[in-house]
């Protein structure tokens, strides 16, 4: 696809050279999200998922170069727009459950609309509450509703704050390993919750995740984040990292349905054990001009010290 189509994404993130001080994070780095897309990112420690994401939600502006878009326009500061299940999770301990859940619709409300409708939340709060509470359902935690936070494990505090994300319905929810916490089955449970979602609000999501496997049966997509490969700037020149590898799952996905997790799989484990190699292999160091992105929204721009020695 032309990169100006491109441009027009979801997200769009092109020629992004970040860092702090003299240290390069993100180099070069491309990556363009269509509306709808359930992206999947992997990447071995130190790839610069974290700092990606805080210049996706707007919480850090691009140091050096590049663009960052949401809609075709600047990312710009934090807004209801773009929402974020972080590793661990963050509730208000003197908030109930559901509280917690329902406080996520009003921090999206703009205040104007509060101070001049004193009404606005005894006319809300009821459809706030049967909403919340048929989510609570989905992910078994109805009868945790009127509970504090400190009465829950951490993995149900986990999956009350992802419950908190998608009551919000952002426009793009960043996921950065928010299953990590939950044991097997109620992990699998999630999983298949948020496909459900993800199909029927057409949300678009970046979900980070270290299981290779999960990132496999999520994603309609997966991309590799990685500091592990090598271009014409020389052996000792210090490389941020690259998307460098982006495959599309579209074809697989009817299959995902009826064959399940664990059908599904073993179906594509050879793509994702290319995917795994690609990135995650600190010993297996692919020329820039190599990476596998055959994706529809994959897309590389090259600086010529990259490309110096052009095919």
């Amino acid at each position: 696809m032309d990169i100006q189509e491109l441009r027009t994404n979801k997200l769009h993130i092109q020629d992004v050279m970040h860092g702090y001080n003299k240290q390069i994070i993100l180099d070069n780095l491309d990556l363009s999200i269509e509306k709808g897309e359930l992206v999947t990112l992997l990447g071995p420690s130190g790839s610069g998922k974290s700092t990606l994401f805080r210049l996706i939600v707007g919480q850090e502006f691009v140091s050096k170069t590049g663009e960052v878009l949401i809609d075709s326009k600047d990312a710009d500061f934090p807004n209801k727009h773009r929402g974020i299940v972080y590793q661990k999770y963050s509730l208000l301990p003197h908030k109930t459950v559901l509280e917690n859940v329902i406080l996520s619709k009003v921090w999206s409300t703009p205040l104007w609309k509060i101070a001049l409708h004193r009404n606005w939340w005894k006319q809300e709060k009821g459809r706030y509450i049967d909403e919340a509470m048929e989510l609570l359902e989905r992910v078994r935690l109805i009868e945790a509703a009127h509970k504090k936070p400190h009465e829950l494990s951490g993995g149900m505090q986990q999956r009350v704050a992802i419950v908190q994300a998608l009551m919000a319905k952002h426009d793009i929810l960043l996921m950065d390993e928010p299953f990590g916490a939950l044991d097997q089955n109620i992990r699998r449970d999630t999983q298949l919750y948020l496909l459900e979602l993800w199909e029927e609000f057409g949300m678009t999501i970046l979900f980070v995740t270290h299981d290779i496997h999960e990132a496999g049966f999520l994603g309609s997509r997966l991309v590799v984040l990685s500091q592990y490969y090598t271009d014409d700037r020389g052996d000792d020149f210090k490389r941020g990292s690259k998307i460098v590898h982006d495959v599309s799952f579209e074809q697989y996905l009817p299959q995902r349905r009826t064959l399940g997790y664990d059908g599904y799989i073993p179906l594509i484990k050879p793509l994702l054990s290319e995917a795994d190699k690609a990135g995650l292999d600190p010993d297996y160091k692919q020329h820039v001009k190599t990476f596998k992105l055959n994706s529809e929204n994959a897309f590389q721009t090259l600086t010529e010290e990259e490309n110096k020695n052009k095919m």
